[in-house]
């Protein structure tokens, strides 16, 4: 039974891989284990086979991004969980991370942005929470897509807009095209 979900998890990311990208030869015995186990724990999916394929294939597309598997998978799960919990599309927060900080958690821009999604440090002082770190991938996905959740219902659900507000760039295209070039070649799943 193990061995067939193997092979159909294997199946199923080579299948929803975007042409084009390089894949690794075979996966990861340790890193398939990790994606199992981390599938089992995955609170913000419909079910563990659900969780499997998406950690799957989205590991598989940060693979060149993020080295180390531990660290992806904490990526990954905290992406998803936080945007599911803001109704965000997961695809849509990883095509903003990766315009952002391209996935570099230790991220600083020159306006002081930090994190994989570049959250402003001043929020910290407002929130009274000076001792929250934002180089944390929890505390800066957690702010990241609770502050574009609340630029989406500002606008109306008007993506480009919302995603202008998030990147302080409101009325320019240049950004949200940006973000949105990624989500579809990228990140999003067919």
């Amino acid at each position: 039974m193990v061995n067939q979900l193997t092979s159909t998890l294997l199946l199923m990311s080579l299948l929803l891989a975007p042409i084009g990208q390089a894949q690794e030869p075979s996966p990861d015995p340790e890193l398939l284990k990790q994606l199992q186990q981390v599938a089992i724990e995955a609170d913000s999916f419909p079910d563990h086979f659900d969780a499997q394929v998406w950690l799957t294939d989205m590991s598989a597309r940060l693979t060149r991004q993020v080295k180390d598997p531990e660290e992806r998978l904490e990526i990954l799960m905290r992406v998803h969980h936080e945007a599911t919990l803001r109704d965000l599309p997961p695809e849509l927060v990883l095509a903003v991370i990766d315009t952002e900080s391209n996935f570099d958690r230790f991220a600083i821009s020159v306006a002081g942005a930090r994190g994989l999604m570049q959250v402003m440090p001043f929020w910290l002082e407002e929130l009274n929470r000076p001792s929250d770190n934002l180089m944390h991938i929890d505390t800066n996905v957690r702010f990241g897509c609770t502050i574009l959740k609340f630029y989406m219902e500002m606008e109306n659900n008007d993506l480009k807009r919302a995603l202008g507000r998030y990147n302080g760039s409101l009325g320019k295209a240049k950004y949200p095209n940006k973000v949105l070039h990624k989500l579809r070649t990228k990140w999003f799943r067919v």
